[in-house]
């Protein structure tokens, strides 16, 4: 199944092993690496994406990267070229703006790629692990943010949507909201 036109895939998988432009990583603001997808990639990719993480703090964002913001690095040892770093809102802590955060997340992830022509970008289920965002309306959410950039972009040319689990991605499946 996809949408948009094949341009959007969602299925089940380990977003490390995935062969395209750039991985999006569910970061912690401090983009120093965690648990989860976070803890994987940078486990996966090898410590050269943490020394990259660590410049963009010194140089950047020295308190950390702000909830719905995004920074690219390289990808160290992992098949993707680059990993786009973006961090996602804690449900329930962000004053009533959670699904405004995290459509940020996935436009300005999209965005970011598309600033570097990269053409394939993977992401995961941004913010329903540990930030307990509920994943009904993460779906909803992601898909209205994800179709709006697209509509509107050209370079990106394929979005895969890499959940860890079936079930994950069958509750996206009843509850995104692409059109076709």
């Amino acid at each position: 199944m996809t949408f948009l036109d094949g341009r959007v895939l969602p299925g089940v998988g380990d977003i490390t092993r995935e062969a395209v432009d750039a991985v999006v990583n569910a970061a912690n603001s401090t983009l120093l690496g965690g648990g989860g997808v976070d803890g994987a990639i940078h486990y996966a990719g090898g410590p050269s994406i943490l020394e990259e993480c660590r410049e963009i703090r010194r140089t950047r964002y020295p308190g950390g990267l702000p909830t719905g913001e995004a920074v690219i690095t390289t990808a160290g040892l992992l098949p993707a070229r680059h990993v786009i770093h973006t961090v996602g809102p804690i449900y329930g802590r962000e004053g009533g703006r959670e699904a405004e955060l995290l459509a940020a997340a996935y436009r300005n992830s999209l965005a970011l790629a598309a600033a570097h022509a990269l053409e394939s970008v993977a992401f995961p289920s941004i913010s329903t692990g540990a930030y307990g965002y509920p994943r009904e309306e993460a779906a909803a959410v992601a898909s209205r943010a994800i179709a709006e950039f697209l509509n509107g972009d050209e370079t990106v040319r394929e979005v895969r949507l890499v959940f860890f689990s079936k079930g994950d991605m069958n509750v996206f499946l009843r509850n995104h909201q692409f059109d076709s």
